[in-house]
């Protein structure tokens, strides 16, 4: 079991106005370093392009972070594959592979947010066809022996011919698929030979066991080796010392962030009820103690098997050093939990 962290990269609030986002910037490379000392497996920077969430450029980040870590594996979580090019992608996470040593993956997403798509330029209507397009051509790239050209031709993009693609890392990106629970995104994974990674930011986490029953069985169909199927999980999550404490701080974080998605996405605003619900047993939620957050992985892990559990903690202007402390008690206290019920 893998365990770590992702970000979008949380402006701080002060004196009731957003501070500035060069700062979310250098707080994000603060917690890829701290999350690296105290032993985390995994840190994702996730492609959102908006005033409170700026990480517009995950493969920078990473790059950044590459140089100034030593064992975290680094992604993105998510690239918008949609709206961006899949040579640049491969480009740009390749040449932090290589800073990194061989540490650098690639989570490739639609996109739930899409302000990425008037920002460059593309049409909605689009939104699958550039999707299945684009994560073809990226596949493509990545398997290419050293060397080798590429010559692809699709309908959103202009052709190649005998293109040659550089630099290559010494062997190929780890490329997962990411999906909020779309059942077709399963059965792409599988028939693709990829690992998937399922984004539960709400409701009840074991809506998705169904879905990962889905993956498997359609990996079966497709003769994909069982090795190639990996699952991730993506969830919101806090931890504090104190459980209540936990919960009370996450909640005026996460409860800020959805009220201001709802706005945009034209939801209604949680309140603190349906908060608590999701915030224990089944819930998406991951906010309470260290041993609380490590009995309720490990009992998702009975269920799903996955492979990889990661956190975010900094939205909705989470205090910055309540942010570091959390990735300390998760690397520090419910990492060995976890690790160790799991060898037995």
């Amino acid at each position: 079991m893998e365990l770590g962290v992702y970000s979008f990269g949380d402006v701080q609030r002060k004196n009731g106005k957003l501070g500035p986002t060069s700062q979310a910037i250098t707080n994000l490379l603060e917690a890829i370093q701290l999350a690296d000392k105290v032993g985390l497996d995994y840190f994702g920077v996730g492609e959102h392009h908006t005033e409170y969430f700026p990480a517009s450029s995950p493969a920078t980040i990473l790059a950044a972070a590459a140089a100034t870590t030593k064992q975290i594996t680094l992604s993105s979580a998510v690239s918008v594959l949609s709206t961006d090019d899949p040579v640049r992608i491969y480009q740009q996470f390749s040449t932090a592979n290589i800073i990194s040593g061989g540490r650098v993956e690639v989570i490739a997403g639609r996109g739930s947010s899409t302000e990425s798509f008037p920002l460059f330029g593309y049409d909605l209507k689009d939104y699958d066809g550039l999707y299945a397009e684009k994560l073809d051509l990226l596949l493509k790239i990545n398997k290419l022996d050293k060397n080798e050209r590429i010559t692809w031709e699709g309908l959103h993009r202009a052709p190649l011919q005998d293109a040659i693609v550089v630099p290559q890392s010494e062997s190929p990106l780890p490329i997962w698929l990411a999906t909020g629970g779309n059942p077709e995104s399963s059965i792409r994974a599988a028939a693709l030979g990829l690992p998937i990674a399922y984004a539960v930011i709400g409701g009840r986490i074991s809506r998705f066991a169904p879905l990962v029953d889905l993956y498997h069985a359609a990996g079966k169909q497709y003769g994909t080796p069982a090795e190639k199927q990996r699952i991730a999980i993506a969830s919101p999550g806090y931890i504090a010392a104190d459980a209540q404490d936990a919960k009370d701080t996450f909640w005026k974080a996460w409860g800020w962030t959805m009220a201001e998605l709802g706005k945009v996405r034209g939801f209604a605003a949680p309140d603190r009820a349906h908060f608590d619900a999701e915030s224990n047993r089944d819930g998406a939620l991951f906010a309470g103690s260290p041993e609380e957050i490590a009995d309720r992985i490990i009992e998702l892990h009975k269920r799903i098997g996955h492979a990889r559990h990661f956190f975010q903690m900094d939205v909705g202007q989470l205090p910055h050093d309540k942010f570091l402390q959390s990735i300390e008690l998760l690397g520090t206290q419910v990492a060995p939990r976890v690790k160790k019920a799991l060898k037995k």
